[in-house]
């Protein structure tokens, strides 16, 4: 082995981003035990020599150590998986006869094993031979890279987010797109689905043609499907119901089964250490993703993770722009606004009613001058314009995500990928452990019989009782929110009755929200933890045949309980608060108690600050929890094996090199485990958020700017925390982010007409607008007395009259559109029927407008760009046609079709 040899192994492994130190040691293996460096070298080498040296000597044990903790102890073969599980006081003589079972089970499957024990932990280290790929990938019908097509052939690109982005903009963006050197980009190659008896179609010379993912898939394909129950035969590996790593772990036989990372953080040489520095780093919030090395690292579903959620945040950033004029705009022109101008003016004397029986005087309407203004902020002319582009917004956000995510699934071979080949979820073999083995049929896929649930008699009552007591959960959240609401009424009541005048006047305002408000985090708490443990027990009950059919149920009940919790009470102060208050007169109580009201401008500041109070501290105590959280976990498992993990060691170098604590898989062990739920939390996070910044974005146009500031270390602080905290997942298949994109395109038509509601009950707009037609002014002098009603004092109904009042006043002012006193008194005005009419209709044509609009923009944007269904086509009669050449020259020459590397075969692909 020459130098020029050593630095091109070198050079390899950088480029086709291996751990260079596996590298660095098998180079010092060979130079410092065997000796097998030739001494001859071109004059261009020393230099290089003397670096590697000097590196491999000042770092051999480390490196050492390192490659060792990936690799089997014949230094050849690398661990591939990994199942642990810690001694108890007691042995337990099932899990162990268990265990055996299950490991000589994956011995005939193929896979090499390795054991290594402690004093506490016990580690089984799985490899997987290259037969083994090869089987398991045609099975998997795994699409996998073909030979090496002459560029000239291919007429397509790679497809990013800025494929479609000019030339100009390209240019100004250079300055925060990836490092080449770091994450070079990779080389698009076609690919066909892998078949053994056609391998001269596929570059299985490539070292990293079976890449690490590829490897864990198929591992954990076998671990999901191999039993524990008997020897393997065609009879148990169809019939068993016993098999499969998660039903081990579920009973304690093992204690985790995962792959293992490549490195520590802190070491840029291995893909997680470039990661972590590169793009985990908050100092790079500008650079672009490296998605590609982030699906090689993490799989494909948690690429399409940060995909979507890095799409997500650049479409935010016009949505923000827009925001942010739109309050700029209300700041620039408050000076004009006429309303909050005579709400503020103390000449006009204007006195209100009370706002509670008793205890509350009337008050000046100019002492909410600065609510008024704060108003105006968010309730001014632009807002209209501000919801119809959000409307549109949130359409072309799902159009263009999913031409994005048709890209991507076809550059990473997931554009025909079918979900019936993925293998049944333990726990539903289960459910028929002991039940009636002929309810079975064939998988069309797999060919495999499983387990059937008939349709009309258990599949169907199952989803019914589940839907319908996640039905009653859902109405017992929205009495909790009501139940809170009655509680501000009745405190607020007896407070009038039975409190001091004094006190109630100086601390009834500060201790009601309060304590209405820990009630509230209180129930929400609560009913959170309840309704979790229900969720996944009824979605058990439907009986869904894979991981991803059950994780859409759970995720469909999840949601939409959260969705009440969330947004139930911010409804109820767009849409009912003081709609249905009546006037002095008469006022409208519930069980006696009278319903909270709206300053005269209307409920949209009360709105605002509540929408800005739930989205901004729901983000900020997310992002403490989610990095504290996950600490505290690693560490409580750190001094679950520590014990285990002491042993003495007879020297220096021993103490270094066999330590088991500095071993690659008892330090993964540390990290937390992933779960069956995997990113469902991340995902809900991120939805809860889009709800705030569409549906209710009319009363908060900030909502997509501190979202896109939230996202931007929302990116940053889940890498940070996916490579630090948590166990390298199991890569998993998907082609899009599934149940989620059909939840989203729910949310932006339910915004369309969440935003034309508040805009017609919850601000001034429509009146406003009446107004004007009404008097032909083209201004809004006299609006706020054309908005108020007068009452006489002395018809307050018995018992809500003030005790006490500072003011001497015959009449008070309130909000609505009533007679006068005298003849008719208090009855609504043709005025309010014109408004209620003009409401009523703005909701009509503002909604079925955004409706045809954005009908419109999903018929003009097709789900998959053009050039990218030209290449699919093309690539498909390119693969037809190598098929047919290959095949071809397999007639004229006596090779055995299976092996790829005979002679003849070799000489062909030469003259190629």
């Amino acid at each position: 082995m020459t130098w020029i040899e050593v630095k091109r192994t070198l050079l390899e492994g950088v480029a086709g981003n291996w751990n260079i130190t596996y590298y660095g040691w098998r180079i010092l293996r060979y130079s410092k035990r065997n000796e097998q460096l030739d001494d001859s070298q071109s004059d261009e080498e020393p230099l290089f020599q003397s670096v590697i040296e000097r590196f491999l000597d000042d770092n051999y044990r480390f490196y050492d150590l390192e490659a060792k903790s990936i690799m089997f102890n014949d230094d050849l073969r690398s661990v591939d998986f990994v199942l642990a599980w810690l001694d108890g006081k007691q042995s337990n003589e099932i899990a162990e006869e268990k265990r055996a079972l299950f490991e000589a089970n994956l011995q005939e499957e193929g896979l090499e094993l390795e054991r290594e024990q402690t004093d506490k932990l016990h580690v089984v280290k799985l490899h997987v031979p290259k037969e083994v790929l090869r089987r398991y990938s045609e099975i998997l019908r795994l699409r996998m890279p073909m030979k090496a097509t002459p560029r000239d052939r291919l007429f397509g690109s790679n497809f990013d987010l800025m494929t479609e982005v000019k030339s100009f903009f390209s240019k100004l963006i250079s300055c925060i797109r990836l490092d080449p050197s770091v994450f070079p980009r990779e080389k698009y190659r076609l690919s066909a689905e892998y078949n053994r008896h056609k391998t001269y179609l596929f570059d299985e010379e490539d070292s990293n043609f079976f890449s690490s993912q590829v490897r864990t898939l198929i591992v954990d394909f076998i671990l999901s499907r191999t039993s524990f129950d008997g020897p393997v035969s065609e009879t148990s590996a169809k019939e068993s119901t016993n098999f499969g790593i998660e039903k081990l772990i579920n009973d304690g036989v093992y204690k985790a089964a995962y792959p293992l990372h490549d490195g520590e953080p802190d070491d840029n040489t291995c893909l997680r250490g470039k990661l972590f520095y590169e793009w985990a780093h908050v100092s790079k919030w500008a650079m672009f993703q490296p998605i590609d090395h982030i699906r090689e690292y993490f799989g494909v579903k948690f690429a399409l993770y940060f995909a979507w959620l890095g799409f997500y945040t650049h479409m935010l950033i016009p949505a923000s722009i827009v925001g942010l004029l739109c309050f700029v705009y209300g700041i620039l022109t408050l000076s004009a606004d006429q309303l909050s101008t005579d709400i503020c003016d103390e000449s006009l004397n204007i006195i209100m009613c009370p706002l509670c029986d008793k205890t509350c005087d009337y008050w000046k309407l100019s002492d909410t001058c600065t609510f008024a203004k704060f108003t105006y902020l968010f309730d001014n002319p632009v807002t209209i314009v501000f919801a119809i582009f959000m409307s549109f917004w949130a359409t072309l956000f799902l159009e263009l995500w999913k031409r994005y995510s048709a890209s991507i699934a076809h550059r990473w071979g997931l554009t025909d990928f079918n979900l019936l080949s993925e293998p049944p979820r333990p726990q539903y073999m289960a459910r028929f452990d002991g039940t009636n083995p002929k309810k079975s049929k064939t998988n069309v896929v797999t060919g495999v019989r499983e387990p059937y649930v008939p349709f009309w008699t258990l599949k169907v009552p199952a989803t019914l009782f589940s839907f319908s007591v996640v039905i009653i959960l859902v109405l017992l959240a929205v009495a909790a929110v009501f139940g809170v609401v009655f509680y501000r009424m009745s405190v607020l009541a007896s407070i009038s009755i039975y409190a001091d005048q004094d006190w109630a006047a100086n601390y009834a305002l500060i201790i009601i929200p309060a304590t209405a408000a820990i009630l509230n985090l209180a129930f929400i708490l609560v009913l959170n933890y309840i309704y979790d443990k229900v969720a996944v027990y009824l979605t058990e009950l439907e009986m869904h045949r894979t991981q991803t059919e059950f994780d859409e149920s759970l995720t469909i009940k999840i949601y939409l309980f959260q969705f009440v919790n969330y947004y139930t009470s911010i409804m109820y102060i767009a849409f009912l608060k003081g709609k249905f208050v009546g006037y002095p007169a008469k006022y409208n109580r519930l069980f006696g108690l009278r319903q909270e009201e709206c300053n005269p401008g209307g409920c949209l500041m009360e709105l605002c600050i509540q929408l800005a109070i739930i989205m901004i501290g729901q983000q900020f105590l997310n992002g403490v929890l989610e990095m504290l959280i996950p600490y505290i976990w690693k560490w409580i498992n750190s001094l679950s094996i520590k014990a285990g993990l002491e042993k003495p060691s007879n020297s220096e170098v021993d103490a270094v090199v066999n330590d088991p604590s500095h071993k690659r898989w008892t330090e993964d062990f540390k990290l937390l485990d992933w779960g069956p739920r995997g990113l469902f939390y991340e995902y809900l996070e991120m939805v809860l958020q889009y709800g705030f910044v569409t549906i209710f974005v009319t009363a908060f146009p900030l909502a997509p700017f501190f979202a896109l500031i939230n996202n931007i270390f929302e990116m940053r602080l889940d890498a940070r925390k996916f490579l630090l905290y948590y166990r390298r997942p199991v890569p998993k298949r998907a082609p899009n982010i599934g149940v989620w994109f059909r939840i989203l395109n729910v949310l932006g038509r339910l915004a369309v007409i969440s935003n034309a509601f508040i805009i017609a009950f919850s601000s001034n707009f429509i009146p406003k607008m009446v107004f004007m037609y009404v008097t032909k002014s083209s201004d809004h002098v006299g609006f706020l007395n054309h908005s108020l009603s007068v009452f006489d004092t002395k018809d307050f109904e018995p018992g809500s009259a003030p005790l006490y009042s500072s003011f001497n006043t015959t009449i008070c002012r309130y909000a609505g559109y009533r007679a006068p006193p005298g003849p008719g008194e208090y009855k609504r005005t043709a005025l309010y029927w014109h408004i209620l009419a003009a409401r009523l209709a703005f909701i009509v044509i503002f909604q079925n407008v955004v409706s045809i609009v954005v009908i419109a923009v999903q018929w003009c944007i097709p789900d998959v760009p053009s050039e990218l269904r030209d290449q699919i086509q093309r690539e498909a009669y390119l693969t037809n046609e190598l098929i047919i050449e290959y095949e071809t020259q397999q007639t004229k020459h006596p090779c055995n079709r299976s092996n790829s590397n005979c002679s003849c075969m070799e000489e062909d692909h030469d003259k190629h």
